[in-house]
């Protein structure tokens, strides 16, 4: 069948990316699921900064790439061996595909399945090979989902049964942003309550780590970042102070005001200057925990004595240390029931037409999540 979908041939361009447009809109033959594979139809879809870092070449992937994660939509058809999905189901795309069978996933560590990340680095699907093709040949697919398109084919091991309820719009941003950010609480670093929190870096994944601190009863929420447009809903989601951390002296001030730094801090930004704020407002004994996918030749340092003398930790997180079937429902129930404020994270809806102005936006920190609505 034929997809519209968003494709980047050409990684690095400059932005304006208005202007430059490297998400290029074409219509693209889609093959039918297979074994263990179910047929999405797109309904809405998160642009991200695991998808501007693609863009931008941070991250290199293989091209020409079918682009979009954070997505979600009703299936409308399976594969062969598919027995926990039927049509008409309404899923959210996770961006690691858990085969089940290595040692993580056997760990119950899906998030650092060595299949699911053997195929998202070679653009293929978990089960192989590529299901997107253009008249020049195939189109990988980006972490085995390719979610800005109309369609998509995608391995049951990389989707979750969402409740129908929740209108797409919202539930896309569980797929991504809200387990990578509430999961690096409640489960990477499990924040305990009455504690210190700080939150460095204040995007989709940040703020929903605000949201995660507030949840896990964080007595202190430390929220900072370099646009101080993004304070005020910080403090509607749950800080207590906001910073700005290109102060040259904002270490001083947290450290001064938490009397002697914060007992968790995450970095979500994926700047090394991010994690050199976040490593230095951590307290003596205390836990710095990053969600940050920065470039991978960017490298970050500290002073090595401070680990044993003062008792740090260090600590990453990839997708929330979550296990997606298990998280996803937990987190859409209190979203439901008005304790994880997911619908806040929500600036606007943009067409698949508007893409690249809205990577424009993402990039200059004017948005929280934007997302692609294909209906």
């Amino acid at each position: 069948m034929k997809t519209r979908a968003a494709v980047l041939h050409e990684m690095g361009m400059p932005a304006p990316y208005a202007e430059s447009k490297p998400l290029k809109i074409e219509t693209l033959e889609l093959d039918e699921p297979e074994h263990e594979e179910v047929l999405i139809k797109i309904k809405a879809v998160g642009l991200c900064h695991s998808d501007l870092s693609v863009i931008n070449g941070s991250r290199p992937r293989p091209m020409p790439m079918a682009l979009g994660h954070e997505a979600t939509g009703e299936i409308i058809k399976v594969g062969t061996n598919v027995t926990d999905f039927q049509k008409g189901d309404h899923v959210v795309c996770t961006f690691i595909p858990s085969c089940g069978k290595c040692i993580p996933c056997k760990e119950g560590r899906p998030a650092l399945c060595e299949r699911g990340a053997q195929s998202n680095e070679k653009g293929e699907m978990l089960a192989g090979g590529r299901r997107l093709h253009s008249s020049e040949g195939a189109i990988n697919h980006h972490i085995g989902v390719s979610g800005f398109s109309e369609y998509a084919v995608v391995s049951t091991h990389s989707i979750v049964k969402v409740d129908s309820e929740v209108p797409f719009e919202q539930i896309a941003l569980f797929g991504c942003a809200v387990i990578t950010g509430v999961g690096a609480v409640v489960n990477t670093t499990q924040v305990k309550p009455g504690s210190s929190v700080a939150i460095v870096g204040l995007g989709g994944i940040g703020l929903s780590a605000v949201m995660g601190a507030k949840l896990a009863g964080a007595r202190k929420i430390i929220a900072l970042d370099i646009n101080p447009d993004k304070f005020e809903i910080a403090k509607e989601l749950g800080a207590t102070e906001v910073y700005d951390s290109s102060q040259s002296d904002v270490i001083d001030q947290v450290k001064e005001h938490t009397n002697g730094g914060a007992d968790y801090v995450f970095e979500t930004a994926g700047a090394v200057p991010a994690m050199k704020v976040a490593y230095g407002i951590t307290k003596r004994g205390g836990t710095t925990t990053t969600t940050g996918l920065p470039d991978p030749k960017q490298e970050f340092s500290f002073p090595q004595v401070t680990l044993a003398a003062e008792e740090r930790t260090v600590k990453g997180s990839y997708v929330g240390s979550c296990v997606p079937p298990r998280d996803i429902p937990h987190f859409v129930e209190l979203f439901k029931q008005g304790s994880l404020p997911v619908n806040r994270l929500l600036s606007d809806t943009i067409s698949l037409d508007e893409i690249n102005d809205g990577f424009d936006k993402l990039a200059n920190g004017e948005v929280n999540r934007l997302v692609v609505k294909m209906d």
